[in-house]
């Protein structure tokens, strides 16, 4: 086969090996192309117009590659584990036409010497669906890793019942994880820790290392800095759009800020601080209020393993530990702010903008609101100068979640309306005139998604995929490339909006 643009570098295996093992994927039995990001490929270099199965499915490999598999560890629900790629292997680091560089993984290739006693395999449904979620939050504009092939194997996988075996091909600006850094400190020593460190800082933040006297002393340090505020910031990213990673361990946290591993994850719909989908979340440790916390949690396990670079004097380690970290919590909050007056078409900074914010959100919860639609209604009001008067017709049986959207409120839509209680009046007259008679219901559209992926309407999607039928989800798809546009009936929430919808681990 021609080389199709593949351009593959290979510096993680410039790293001790303890950090990888060269492997090979399985080849499939039957590959068949499922999906293709044409737009993504051909930003990665490579031929849109050549979406080969036996490349996509591990049975051949593009010219150039040196496939591994990564060893890390990580802090799972609180307790540290040896984990590793137990079913993905990596290809190399595709070199991009604009010179910048990603890891080229395929996810569900067959076992490797870190799959723990599993198959190594996935099945199809769980590999559409984090295409479909990374797809869609890379469109919100959140950092992420993303989707660039699924492709059928032609081999089934035993899990609860027989499923059709697939493997997706990500696309991620690093691999390395918080959980790598825990694998390096518990099973390697100081230099393999430094190593991995500068690694990263030469491919993700190199202007570190211009630093000159003190600056290049406190160079782990600064890497450290830079780790957490991009944290800080995709997290408040999370937070602002009502996404819940589900399952926050180490080993699920990329070190240059993307959201990764796609498991039990999903959007809010009615807004409940409280929220969980994870199935195996049963003490709510990750749910949607403890994420902010959770990612200050991790950054900490991280500082452990850095604690000997940072300073030798243990003390003094720790203090800069802390000191960091503070910073998260500072970045954080104010991304966060940042991000709200934005949501509600604030011009400018005010101190009690946060406690308007926060009065919504409690208005949202008392009231069982939509996340979404209720941010984005905003402008309707402000475009109305009315308070539109019907609430959201909700559904407040939790249980069953049916998939019939709502059509209710005055404007005759699924959208929904906005309460006309005298609460939510009283707060609408305080956005009023923090807002200053300002028209500015364009930022509001701008930064509140019409679009999200529904659990409602993922789910109808791989229904559908799991009869053979892709149409269902390529609509889908359609929809979430235009999130800040009318949605129409990608807009509309299910009528159980509060329903107690599981996601599960497995992607």
């Amino acid at each position: 086969m021609t080389n199709c643009g593949w351009n593959l570098k290979h510096t993680y295996t410039g790293l001790p090996e303890i950090f990888y093992r060269y492997h090979k994927p399985v080849a499939a039995v039957n590959p068949k192309m499922v999906i293709f990001n044409r737009e993504l490929a051909a930003e990665l270099g490579l031929d849109p117009d050549s979406p080969c199965e036996r490349l996509f499915s591990g049975t051949e490999l593009p010219a150039g590659a040196k496939p591994i598999c990564q060893a890390y560890g990580g802090y799972q629900f609180g307790h540290f584990a040896m984990l590793g790629d137990g079913r993905a292997v990596m290809l190399g680091e595709q070199v991009t036409p604009a010179g910048s560089m990603f890891d080229i993984q395929l996810k569900g290739a067959g076992p490797t010497p870190f799959s723990r006693g599993g198959d190594g395999f996935a099945a199809l449904l769980p590999m559409l669906r984090e295409y479909i979620v990374s797809e869609a939050m890379h469109y919100l504009g959140i950092p992420t890793t993303r989707s660039l092939a699924v492709t059928l194997t032609g081999q089934p996988v035993l899990r609860d019942t027989v499923l059709p075996g697939a493997v997706l091909t990500r696309v991620a600006g690093s691999h390395v994880r918080v959980g790598t850094f825990n694998y390096a400190a518990a099973f390697g020593t100081k230099d393999d820790v430094q190593a991995l460190a500068d690694y990263c800082t030469r491919r993700h933040f190199p202007w570190l290392l211009e630093g000159r006297d003190g600056a290049a002393l406190r160079r782990y340090e600064l890497f450290f800095r830079e780790v957490a505020r991009r944290q800080a910031k995709l997290i408040a990213q999370w937070q602002l759009v009502g996404f819940i990673h589900g399952v926050m361990n180490t080993d699920n946290m990329s070190v240059c800020g993307e959201t990764i591993d796609y498991g039990p994850c999903a959007f809010m719909d009615v807004y409940d601080p409280d929220t969980v989908f994870s199935s195996i979340d049963a003490g709510g440790r990750y749910a949607y209020k403890n994420q902010p916390g959770i990612g200050a949690w991790n950054l900490a396990r991280l500082a452990e393993a850095l604690l000997p670079l940072f300073d030798e004097d243990k003390k003094r380690a720790i203090e800069v530990a802390q000191e960091e970290i503070g910073g998260y919590w500072e970045a954080y909050e104010k991304c966060w702010l940042d991000g709200m007056r934005e949501k509600l078409g604030l011009e400018g900074e005010e101190a009690g903008d946060a406690g308007l914010a926060e009065e919504l959100l409690d208005l949202m919860y008392k009231h069982k609101l939509d996340f979404t639609n209720t941010f984005r209604r905003l402008s309707g009001v402000g475009k109305k100068r009315e308070v539109l008067s019907e609430i959201v017709n909700h559904d407040s049986a939790i249980g069953e979640c049916r998939v019939k959207p709502v059509v209710a409120g005055p404007i005759g839509s699924a959208k929904g309306a906005l309460p006309g209680t005298p609460d939510f009046s009283a707060w609408l007259e305080k956005w009023t005139a923090r807002r200053g008679g300002g028209q500015y219901d364009c930022v509001i559209d701008k930064h509140n998604p019409a679009v999200i992926p529904r659990n409602y309407h993922v789910e109808e999607a791989l229904t559908a995929a799991g009869r053979g039928d892709y149409g269902v989800m390529k609509d889908l798809l359609a929809a979430l490339r235009r999130p800040f546009e009318d949605g129409g009936v990608y807009a509309a929430v299910p009528v159980a909006g509060s329903c107690e919808y599981k996601t599960f681990c497995g992607t």
